[in-house]
């Protein structure tokens, strides 16, 4: 694989750990990516209710949890670590003040598009700033939008498929429909970026992501022009990930009939495991009564089907009946539980295969 370049930092294995909230991606799922020469990255999401012991603030704790997160991973690796903070977030701009405080190496923002990034940086900062998009046009405005009030161009862009788990940049109509798949999209993002990078004199990797499953799968996005694929499954089902047990086990369990779309309160569809739980909010029987957190803008207590932070919070801790999981298209087949380790060394060399294959 060639190592992915984003500004000064290079990065060794062209791999990016999705970001996963709530509490499935933190410290210690990051620094062991990062320790294998790719790029680690904490989630932003829910961090208030994982540090609800330093404040019952949520936002104050969320800032403070953040802060903790980065430092504990620094302390465990010397390699390139990120942070996913998602602008429906209600104290994204303070998250993201403090991820830039931190040095943190970069700040991927989606769930939104984050016109307004490049105002949190400050003079000597190094962090870098990297949308993540759904199509040309939005990677086309949010590059106009940096550069004629930022003078600012993304230090790199993550186009994201209808495939990923999480929330999706999609209608539902578009998930299945081949016009939106992450293989006809890349190469029109890929084309827009170049040419915004040659109007600029500049460099600006693409970044893939959505339902990639194996080094063969990487091999042929990035043959469609991609520098670089984030995986988030993947990394679900590795000894280091930060999510219970349960939570492992809900993916290994996993049929392929059992990963389905949801409605999110965040106001997008998400690809997510179906269990009792989410058979209970179609039923109308999770409603909450009251906003226990004010977590995000586009939440509406009136109207919400259920409080998304805790349900995520709840399967985190492992409490499934409680809560669910998110995840990719190809959850499914996932059958055993690998270190980090392993399961990069495993993704080179069947890239590697592949790739001799094909030549």
């Amino acid at each position: 694989m060639k190592a992915l370049k984003i500004g000064d930092i290079t990065v060794t294995t062209p791999i990016v750990q999705g970001g996963m909230g709530v509490g499935v991606s933190l410290s210690g799922l990051a620094s062991a990516v990062a320790n294998e020469g790719g790029i680690g990255v904490i989630s932003a999401a829910g961090l208030g209710l994982l540090y609800s012991d330093y404040s019952h603030d949520y936002s104050e704790a969320g800032i403070w949890g953040m802060r903790r997160e980065i430092r504990k991973a620094r302390a465990a690796t010397k390699g390139i670590i990120g942070v996913n903070i998602m602008v429906a977030l209600t104290h994204y701009p303070e998250l993201v003040r403090t991820a830039i405080e931190e040095g943190v190496d970069i700040i991927f923002a989606g769930a939104g598009l984050p016109l307004n990034l490049p105002s949190y940086l400050v003079k000597g900062a190094k962090t870098k700033l990297v949308p993540i998009v759904s199509s040309a046009r939005a990677a086309r405005l949010i590059c106009t939008k940096w550069f004629a009030e930022y003078k600012y161009l993304p230090d790199a862009i993550v186009v994201e498929g209808p495939m990923a788990g999480g929330h999706l940049g999609y209608k539902y109509e578009q998930i299945e429909d081949e016009a939106f798949s992450l293989q006809s999209i890349v190469p029109e993002v890929v084309a827009e970026v170049k040419k915004i990078a040659a109007a600029h004199n500049c460099t600006i990797p693409v970044i893939a992501g959505g339902g990639i499953y194996s080094g063969e799968d990487i091999y042929k996005i990035m043959a469609l022009g991609a520098d670089a694929v984030q995986m988030g499954t993947r990394f679900v089902v590795t000894e280091e990930c930060d999510a219970s047990p349960e939570f492992k086990q809900s993916y290994i369990e996993a049929s392929r009939e059992d990963i389905q779309i949801i409605k999110s309160p965040v106001g997008l569809p998400g690809r997510a495991i179906g269990n009792s739980f989410l058979e209970k909010v179609a039923r109308g029987e999770c409603r909450p009564s009251k906003c226990a957190f004010n977590c995000l803008k586009t939440c509406d207590i009136e109207k919400t089907p259920y409080c998304i932070m805790l349900a995520l919070y709840n399967a985190y801790k492992g409490r499934m009946t409680h809560g669910y999981a998110f995840s990719g298209s190809n959850a499914w087949r996932c059958d055993k539980i690998l270190s980090v380790k392993e399961l990069m060394a495993s993704l080179r060399s069947e890239y590697a295969h592949y790739a001799a294959r094909e030549q």
